[in-house]
């Protein structure tokens, strides 16, 4: 297995072949950075934990060599970050029992170039070896430039897979913007709740970022035990931790279907409700 970038790097934590363990993987996440997946995808993590029938790999499309850094990381070089980084990684890997994991070293400016083509002939190499039955996206309104960037690339590969082998449910997450604006008969609720330790010591792998200035532990949990509690106000919490998802699975499905005008749409429906809502008593 070869990808594009001279840098990239494949994980497989029982040591099997990579070819096998892609063709084994039922959840796979597709995400920008280290961590990303940890912090969008733990929903598949826990569903594969431990089980033979299902597992669950990971891809990262970035280096990694752009993140914050503070205190004992303060001065490392961008090259020096990305070695910590590809082993954070590699430990949530063999932390979360991963199928496989698989880091493809795209600088981040490279990702956010639309004409890229080797950023989508390494995703379709991926997807040609696996045929997970559900993938984790980032969603579509998130707010940072290169979630978006690789949401389109992957976008692009699984539509271009072939009908019959495409996943039966692709799902939008959360990472930089949460759902919870969205409709409540749209929200895709992931429970999240399992093996709290678990959950806890996949995101607290990546010490670069929590030393580093980023408090991303407590802001996974205390999202998950937000959107939990918040989810409705007249009834008692149905889960532990949730995380919300955006069925992205039409936007596969049909590829005339235009992204851009798949998100404003769900955007105009909270506006719609949110204006109904006041327009009762005001």
């Amino acid at each position: 297995m070869k990808f594009s970038h001279p840098e990239a790097d494949i994980y497989v934590p029982d040591n099997g072949a990579p070819e096998a363990a892609l063709a084994r993987t039922t959840h796979l996440c597709i995400a920008a950075h280290q961590d990303d997946i940890e912090i969008m995808a733990y929903h598949g993590i826990a569903e594969c934990f431990g089980r033979p029938d299902k597992r669950f790999g990971g891809v990262v499309v970035t280096n990694g060599a752009g993140s914050p850094r503070a205190g004992v990381y303060a001065d490392y070089t961008d090259a020096t970050m990305q070695a910590v980084r590809r082993r954070e990684q590699r430990k949530a890997a063999l932390v979360g029992d991963y199928s496989i994991q698989l880091q493809l070293a795209h600088p981040s400016s490279a990702v956010k170039d639309p004409g890229n083509a080797a950023v989508q002939a390494d995703l379709a190499a991926i997807l040609a070896l696996a045929s997970p039955a559900v993938v984790y996206l980032h969603q579509p309104a998130d707010k940072h430039d290169t979630h978006i960037a690789v949401l389109s690339h992957t976008i692009r590969a699984l539509r271009a897979m072939p009908a019959s082998r495409r996943p039966k449910k692709v799902l939008g997450c959360e990472v930089w913007r949460d759902l919870d604006w969205l409709g409540d008969n749209e929200k895709q609720a992931l429970d999240v709740g399992s093996y709290p330790n678990l959950a806890a010591s996949l995101v607290g792998v990546f010490d670069s970022q929590i030393t580093g200035g980023k408090r991303y532990d407590l802001a996974t949990a205390g999202r998950r035990l937000a959107n939990a509690t918040y989810a409705a106000s007249h009834s008692t919490d149905k889960y532990q931790a949730v995380t919300w998802a955006m069925d992205l699975t039409p936007l596969v499905a049909d590829p005339k279907l235009s992204v851009p005008e798949f998100t404003r749409a769900a955007i105009a429906r909270f506006q719609d409700d949110v204006a109904t809502r006041l327009a009762k008593f005001f």
